[in-house]
């Protein structure tokens, strides 16, 4: 498989180069970094199919700007020696070097961009936990007071979501303290700035870990001045993690919910039990090890979207899990001692989206499987597992007299190799240890990105004989490494 380079052609870093001379009309440092963030946010979040994007064209642009030799080049590249990555930094400060010896003019702003000292920092956050907002002020020496507000989602696994600048510090700090004051639900406080430091690395680095993250349309504008910024402040020691909630702990917790007041009134006493290990399993895994922060966004996340896509539940479950959740949400505040405005909030949302889980929930019988096979399919009970799984081994009924296949287990590898044998009859050895290799990725969806190219070439009616053949090339190319694997995957996606 050939390596080929994704750089763009010449013009459009002629064009950017052209946009560079706003550069040479600014005066103030934090404007001139304010638009080359903005210019290398011009190709933030594009995946290259082999390379890394800010090696790719970041550097191109760089050496670009090298050859143009014009003040707008060099505003650009005193921009990027502060703002991009460690490599674009290097490769700007060097290159720029020869245009200062060489007499080109350098912008008013240069000597001082980059120069900031931070002030102070804060974090804005509900009391439910589903959003912190921290706000890092910044001074040059005392000088252009300035804030950044860095928002942080944890209901979208603790990335950053959104980022924004102000120069009306005062204001804004007036604005969130007063908020804190008038709404009970809020809270503001001062933290220190290493400890907000270890907050942004933290969040960035999942936005950045994400092929297509769910953030505001502006954030990539801001994601070069961000990282810039996050350098700025001291660094500092990360809290250590939660502690893992082993299955004994959570079989402890479930045991005292289902022992106290608040679980009394639930009638169906083993659908309850099962609806609440799944609460738990839900906060431990997919919410930081959190199970008993409640909220309405939470609530809602749970019963609307994770459910219906990861659990199959049982229609006793089905019928018991809002009222489970709600007697929930009462015995956990309790123990977090969240405000009362926000327990009725969260029981509120609870049951105003009951109808809509009812309607949102579908058991994969009602299409006409057969419940067996799907349990079969789906013994951990991972409802968005099924169309991959039986992507994977279409074959799991009748059979001939040598085998009975409704009596074998595709979650058992004896059992796959058999079932792949069933299916495969005239091929070796080595073709059934591949296929064997591919079927346990797509039942254990690692990567999810397998099952998402296989459904698209689904989609553009290439035949499951094909798609099976053309991942399995794929493995064989690349064996364990998981980034070559994503972006042969892509590149797989895009030749299509």
């Amino acid at each position: 498989m050939t390596r080929r380079s994704a750089q763009p052609p010449d013009a459009v870093f002629t064009d950017m180069l052209r946009a560079a001379r706003e550069l040479l009309a600014v005066r103030s440092p934090l404007d001139a970094e304010l638009l080359v963030s903005e210019m290398l946010g011009t190709w933030w979040g594009t995946r290259l199919r082999y390379d890394d994007v800010e090696e790719v064209v970041g550097e191109a642009l760089v050496d670009h700007a090298a050859r143009a030799r014009t003040p707008a080049a060099l505003a650009l590249l005193t921009g990027i020696a502060y703002l991009g990555t460690p490599r674009q930094a290097a490769k700007a400060e060097q290159a720029a070097l020869p245009l200062m010896e060489a007499g080109v003019a350098r912008p008013g702003w240069a000597g001082r961009v980059g120069m900031v000292v931070p002030d102070d920092c804060f974090v804005s956050r509900d009391v439910y936990g589903d959003q912190d907002s921290v706000v890092c002020t910044y001074t040059y020496g005392g000088e252009e007071h300035h804030a950044l507000v860095v928002v942080i989602d944890h209901n979208e696994r603790g990335m950053v979501v959104d980022a924004w600048v102000s120069s009306q510090v005062e204001k804004l700090l007036g604005y969130c303290r007063q908020e804190a004051e008038d709404n009970p639900l809020m809270c503001f406080e001062t933290i220190s700035a290493s400890r907000a430091r270890a907050l942004l690395e933290k969040a960035l680095a999942v936005t950045d870990e994400i092929e297509d993250p769910p953030v505001k349309e502006t954030f990539g504008s801001y994601h070069a001045f961000l990282r810039a910024r996050m350098r700025a402040l001291p660094p500092g020691a990360r809290r250590p993690a939660p502690p893992a909630y082993s299955r004994d702990r959570r079989a402890t917790i479930a045991a005292q919910f289902l022992a106290s007041d608040e679980a009394e009134g639930l009638s169906d006493r083993s659908a309850a039990s099962r609806c609440v290990d799944r609460i738990i399993d839900y906060g431990c895994d997919n919410d930081f090890g959190r199970p008993l922060r409640v909220s309405p966004i939470k609530c809602e996340t749970f019963l609307l979207h994770f459910l219906p896509r990861k659990v199959m539940l049982s229609p006793g479950e089905q019928d018991a899990m809002p009222h489970v959740l709600a007697a929930w949400v009462r015995w956990a505040s309790a123990r977090t001692r969240l405000h009362e405005e926000g327990v009725r909030q969260t029981l509120d949302k609870v049951w105003d989206i009951t109808g809509k889980f009812a309607q949102a929930y579908r058991d994969p019988t009602t299409f006409g499987l057969d419940r067996e096979l799907v349990e079969r399919l789906l013994p951990d009970g991972d409802l968005e597992a099924l169309a991959r799984r039986a992507f994977a081994f279409p074959f799991l009924t009748a059979g001939n007299a040598d085998i009975d296949l409704t009596r074998l287990d595709p979650s058992d590898d004896h059992d796959r190799r058999l079932l792949l044998d069933f299916e495969h009859p005239d091929h070796d050895v080595e073709h059934i240890e591949t296929h064997l290799r591919l079927a346990r990725r797509l039942w254990n969806g690692d990567p999810p990105q397998l099952w998402t190219v296989a459904e698209y070439l689904l989609d553009k009616g290439h035949d499951r004989h094909d798609i099976l053949h053309r991942l399995m090339a794929i493995l064989d190319e690349v064996g364990d490494d998981p980034r070559a694997l994503r972006a042969a995957l892509r590149g797989l996606r895009d030749e299509v």
